[in-house]
């Protein structure tokens, strides 16, 4: 299976971001396995990978929680969407929810960056599905 070079998990669960963490580990998909806990941190940190701060290392691939405290999923992504194309080209972006309610998904249209939403905590067969059709 492919790998890419670093990923970044956005939940303020932490239940979740270990499982999560632990099967991206050992399935291998990428060395750098990032996790923050809302929006606010997940801005700040790629402002400074965008800036090429070396201790900040750009994603590849980003999964970022639709309810979190603080700046939730959507917030987050409002502001994604304001970052210029050329710094978000090559990052794939999916959403992770423990709730799939209608609203959510129909929200999530309208945020072009997203390309998909997974069930969390993520399976063997979401990653392997991921790494197939992204990479």
């Amino acid at each position: 299976m492919k790998s890419v070079n670093t990923i970044l998990l956005i939940d303020d669960d932490e239940t979740t971001n270990y499982l999560n963490h632990r099967l991206l580990s050992r399935m291998e998909v990428a060395p750098d396995i990032r996790v923050v806990t809302d929006g606010d941190e997940a801005l700040n940190y790629l402002k400074k990978a965008f800036a090429g701060e070396a201790e900040y290392a750009r994603p590849d691939l980003i999964f970022v929680d639709i309810k979190m405290s603080g700046m939730d999923g959507f917030e987050f992504l409002e502001e994604y969407q304001k970052i210029p194309a050329e710094q978000k080209e090559n990052i794939v972006m999916l959403m992770l929810t423990s709730s799939a309610s209608f609203y959510d998904l129909e929200k999530l249209k309208q945020f072009p960056d997203v390309r998909k939403h997974y069930s969390k905590p993520l399976a063997e067969a979401d990653v392997r599905e991921i790494m197939v059709t992204y990479f």
